[in-house]
């Protein structure tokens, strides 16, 4: 039996790896479900929509095997230049992976946007698995109608009720991951959870904030930009970060009456910060508006956002 030097234990012979896509709709729960799977915050929850931006990269490790996951966008008809780059990566990540898990929301009913996403979806050989989440907050004989109206949309290779809020069935779908990834290497040392870099999850952590305190398009409007770590002999490490908004308007709502609104965020965030990093930090936050960001590719790139996905 192979011995993983990464581990200190000894791998089963029957190893299985590989990636997951987790597509679906803005605000089915798809990054709750990540989260949940690997067991760590990786991506950021809202009850917002669009809340994901970036091509998420979470770990699942188990004894029998290691499954990465690409938490993509949410597909929606994009509206300006990010949205459209947001939509891009969702449908790209489709031909890279092993498994797509075709996450829904049962307490809607299915609509176009369900149509949209299963004709992309129609012709791929890559075993898709419905999950069809937030079975707690439906009572069981709708929930078992909704069940059947979205397991008509495309061929399925598993159906899985999930509620990734409170736990149910995810052992069961970690389960069927396990029976359904090929065989393969262990990609990801033991520790690693994810591949982003530290201060992109910082700067989502951030964001994460801003779209918890903030009302009506301002969310959507907000980039967050972490400009620099500085390391002091003595002291918390102090970071250096930038909310960035298209408005003037906007910019005052986000700094608040006397800096109140900046600096709640800033305490919300820095909790969440010192958790990931596992350290004390000291952060520093200030609001600029870089106009129409959102449809200025040249922006969007100095953002992170690339629009070629190179």
């Amino acid at each position: 039996m192979p011995f993983d030097v990464s581990t200190g234990q000894q791998e089963v012979e029957d190893f299985r790896s590989g990636f997951i896509a987790i597509i679906g709709r803005p605000n089915v729960g798809k990054s709750t479900l990540m989260n949940q799977l690997i067991g760590k915050k990786v991506a950021i929850m809202s009850d917002k929509p669009q809340t994901t931006r970036n091509r998420i990269v979470g770990v699942l490790h188990a004894q029998e095997g290691q499954a990465i996951f690409l938490d993509t966008p949410g597909i929606h008809k994009p509206k300006h230049k990010l949205g459209e780059i947001m939509v891009t990566t969702a449908r790209k990540t489709l031909s890279e992976v092993d498994l797509i898990f075709y996450v829904v929301d049962v307490t809607m009913e299915p609509g176009g946007g369900e149509e949209y996403i299963s004709n992309l979806l129609q012709g791929l050989k890559t075993p898709i698995f419905l999950i069809v989440n937030k079975m707690d907050a439906i009572e069981r004989e709708k929930g078992l109608q909704r069940i059947a109206q979205y397991s008509q949309l495309v061929t399925w290779k598993e159906v899985i009720p999930v509620s990734a809020l409170v736990n149910k069935n995810l052992d069961r779908l970690k389960e069927m991951i396990f029976m359904n990834l090929p065989k393969g290497p262990r990609y990801y040392p033991a520790d690693a959870i994810t591949d982003q870099p530290e201060k992109l999850l910082m700067a989502e952590l951030i964001r994460e904030k801003v779209l918890y305190a903030m009302r009506e398009e301002i969310p959507h409007s907000v980039a967050v930009v972490i400009e620099h770590l500085e390391k002091r002999q003595k002291g918390p490490l102090v970071v250096h970060g930038t909310i960035f908004t298209e408005r003037k308007s906007q910019k005052g709502m986000l700094i608040g009456k006397g800096g109140s609104m900046l600096k709640e965020l800033g305490i919300e965030a820095r909790q969440d910060i010192e958790k990931l990093l596992g350290t004390p930090i000291y952060l520093q936050l200030w609001v600029k508006v870089k106009e129409d960001w959102r449809s200025r590719p040249d922006v969007l790139r100095s953002f992170g956002y690339d629009e070629k996905f190179d």
